[in-house]
């Protein structure tokens, strides 16, 4: 699954466009690196995003076939930092 698709079903970031624009402006990292929205991400990856002047990273768990309901959203990824 593409990682702007997985900020938005993770309801880490709640739309896929502030998702897309949010890799664009290297606000994205995934495994330390830099990501463009396009990246797969797979279990046991790590996100950070940069919220304003903090980050924060996220461990993903499991990477869902499609689209999930929100009380099952944070389930697949847990916070490290």
């Amino acid at each position: 699954m593409r990682i702007d698709k997985y900020l938005k079903v993770s309801r880490i970031i709640k739309r896929r466009t502030v998702a897309s624009e949010a890799c664009g402006l290297e606000r994205v990292t995934l495994n330390g690196k830099a990501a463009k929205p396009s990246k797969e991400v797979k279990p046991g990856d790590v996100i950070g995003i940069r919220f304003g002047d903090r980050d924060a990273f996220f461990r993903v768990l499991i990477v869902p076939e499609g689209n999930i309901g929100k009380a099952d959203a944070d389930s697949l990824y847990e916070v490290i930092e």
